[in-house]
């Protein structure tokens, strides 16, 4: 459906260099080689970049001068830096660069320049580094974009459809909106993982029984706990702000629960429960349901700050944009956006959009 210049571009012309080979990095690498990509890569450890290259991850690690795509799969405090230095040593304007890390405010606003368009692959493995690299990790996974106000249709498109084609389901974030719910959804869950892992670790100093005590459920909850702890300082401390309000929140609601269960408060304990069981039932599933899907069509110019507006608006209204396709004017002036969005939040969206200035079409 996306039908940018760039997804025309014959497979055996498109470059791609990857800085950065570790899980998510390596993965990509190979996602890319499997689309018939040629794709080169670095990373500042020699060992891993020897390994990359011995194992074909890579062809090369030098990058070409005329690469179509640059993905960054460094520590998030590194990003913006490397981000930028390879923009201003590369002015040729096709080029797109494109970030995997998990923290997107501080970097979308220290790269102004409109061919950078950060990304997060919400993706992962208990297998640390390149040894964990698999070329099918982003299938069915979703990929956040973080388009900004100098974010053109044209970029947004280009990188949607190669993500398209490593097999993410695409969806468009703000950035600070990012930031709060991967807090909720990612990052503090992985600190309760690893706090209850550690207090059963100290249980089991004095019974060791505890541990052949550790059913599927316990199992669930730390499962992520196992993961390579050298990544997550980087990613806390740059989402800081987000994290500790998270924290804070969760630590109100255990200190209720507490004095629920102190205080025998039956009838509250069971309906908070209730709650959540719910509440995890109405998580989605790996693949949507395009039954419950609609489409909105949306008219739209070919300018800097089109898609943030619109990405803004259904945060704004707590809109999920499932997925975004971008098909060019045949002039190229303008073109339209495909958004799928729940059929029950269609009628509001496509109201406000056409009350900000937008032309939309529903498609039944």
């Amino acid at each position: 459906m996306t039908l940018s210049r760039f997804a025309m571009t014959s497979p055996s012309d498109r470059r791609a260099h990857v800085i950065g080979l570790g899980l998510i990095g390596a993965s990509v690498a190979l996602a890319l080689k499997n689309a018939h990509w040629c794709v080169t890569g670095f990373d500042t450890d020699s060992v891993v970049l020897a390994e990359a290259l011995e194992a074909e991850v890579i062809e090369d690690s030098r990058a070409h001068d005329q690469n179509d795509l640059v993905v960054i799969a460094t520590p998030a405090s590194s990003v913006a830096a490397i981000a930028n230095e390879y923009l201003r040593g590369h002015p040729r304007s096709s080029l797109l660069v494109t970030d995997v890390a998990g923290v997107k405010g501080a970097i979308v606003r220290a790269v102004a320049d409109p061919r950078f368009l950060g990304g997060h692959p919400m993706a992962g493995s208990e297998l640390r580094g390149l040894a964990g690299a698999r070329s099918d990790l982003f299938q069915g996974c979703t990929w956040v974009l973080t388009p900004t106000a100098s974010t053109t249709t044209e970029t947004y498109g280009r990188l949607h459809g190669i993500l398209r084609e490593l097999g993410a389901n695409v969806v468009a974030v703000a950035a600070d909106d990012h930031d709060r719910l991967v807090a909720v959804a990612s990052h503090v869950p992985h600190l309760l993982a690893g706090a209850l892992m550690n207090e059963a670790s100290r249980v089991a100093e004095q019974d060791a029984v505890l541990l052949q005590l550790a059913a599927g459920g316990f199992r669930d909850m730390t499962r992520v706990a196992a993961g390579d702890p050298n990544i997550w300082p980087d990613i806390l401390f740059e989402n800081r702000d987000a994290v500790v309000q998270a924290l804070a929140a969760l630590e109100d609601r255990v200190a209720r629960l507490r004095d629920v269960v102190e205080q025998g408060r039956r009838e509250e304990l069971t309906a908070s429960l209730r709650d959540a069981a719910h509440a995890r039932r109405q998580l989605p599933g790996r693949a949507l349901n395009t039954e419950q899907l609609t489409y909105l069509r949306v008219g739209v110019s070919d300018q800097p700050g089109v898609l943030a507006a619109v990405t803004t608006k259904a945060s704004e209204l707590l809109v999920n944009i499932y997925d975004i396709e971008i098909a060019h004017g045949i002039e190229g002036t303008g073109g339209t956006l495909l958004l799928a969005i729940d059929e029950a939040q269609v009628t509001l969206f496509a109201l406000a959009l056409r009350n900000s200035g937008f032309t939309v079409g529903i498609e039944s």
